[in-house]
């Protein structure tokens, strides 16, 4: 009898998870008022905007092509990402956005950002349009000088759109790349 109740019980707590909604690891952000849209160029000066890639889950990244630390550490996991991603990955674009247009020319983008894989695609604005775009996506830049040079600060979340181009998750610095892949997974399902 004891052990008739305990196999009801694991066979209940199994059935009650199973109508669990699909739950993400990383920040979801349903129905927020911002990060709409954006327009910048591509390293062979075409015009992206985010209707671009419709139907693709879209992750969205700023930083810079000189960061020590940050921006390599994020766009190794994303590429670790694709890779647990399997065939899926061909429904996710990964786009990295400089906050540092003064030095990350369209040649630099260009050679940086496909070493890490080779569908990530860098985009840039100038000066005025790379402000606007950060105030749209709530993210925090600012130079630091450096003895002859400079180094920027900045916001180190990257963000997750669905197939739809809304805006969905933020997903935090240092999360695995198992996590980010499962979450993407939840998005590219329609969850």
């Amino acid at each position: 009898m004891r052990l008739y109740l305990i196999l009801l019980l694991s066979a209940l707590t199994l059935l009650a998870g199973c109508g669990q909604p699909a739950r993400f690891h990383a920040t979801e952000i349903p129905d927020v008022d911002w990060g709409k849209t954006f327009s910048l160029q591509d390293p062979r000066g075409r015009t992206r905007r985010l209707e671009d890639f419709r139907g693709k889950v879209v992750v969205l990244f700023f930083g810079y092509t000189h960061c020590p630390d940050v921006c390599p550490t994020t766009l190794t996991t994303l590429r670790d990402v694709m890779g647990l991603l399997g065939d899926e990955a061909q429904r996710v674009q990964v786009l990295f956005v400089t906050v540092d247009p003064e030095r990350d020319s369209a040649e630099l983008l260009a050679n940086y950002v496909p070493q890490f894989h080779p569908d990530f695609l860098g985009l840039r604005g100038d000066e005025a349009a790379t402000a606007a775009m950060a105030q749209e996506f709530k993210v925090f830049y600012a130079k630091q000088p450096a003895g002859s040079s400079y180094s920027v600060d900045h916001s180190t979340a990257s963000y997750a759109f669905d197939p739809q181009g809304r805006l969905r998750l933020v997903m935090r610095y240092g999360e695995s790349a198992r996590n980010v892949a499962d979450d993407l997974k939840l998005l590219l399902s329609g969850k």
